[in-house]
């Protein structure tokens, strides 16, 4: 998976699958891009992913998640819920502000 932080008023922490980085997916009048400039950061494993969710909770950011394991690490550490994912042609999508 890939994190990139932006910073700005408020801490912005984009994280994806890493198989869908670059793609565009298209449903209706929906559009999901995966853009790289946006979400290619540092690659990171699910462990590390953990700890950085958990650390950029403490600093309330906000995330942007796409992708089936991003999604569901996110499910996990408690920062979405099932309620709050959305799909664009089957592929998964979160937001939130904490």
């Amino acid at each position: 998976m890939f994190v990139k932080i932006h910073h700005s008023y408020r801490t912005v922490v984009a994280i994806c699958d890493s198989k869908i980085l670059g793609k565009k997916f298209e449903e209706g009048n929906r559009q999901l891009d995966v853009k790289e400039s946006f979400y290619k950061g540092q690659e990171v494993s699910k462990p590390e992913l953990l700890k950085l969710i958990k650390r950029q909770v403490i600093e309330d950011a906000t995330f942007n998640i796409v992708g089936e394991e991003s999604v569901a690490i996110a499910l996990e550490t408690g920062i979405i819920k099932k309620e709050g994912i959305h799909k664009v042609n089957g592929v998964p999508f979160a937001l939130t502000l904490l």
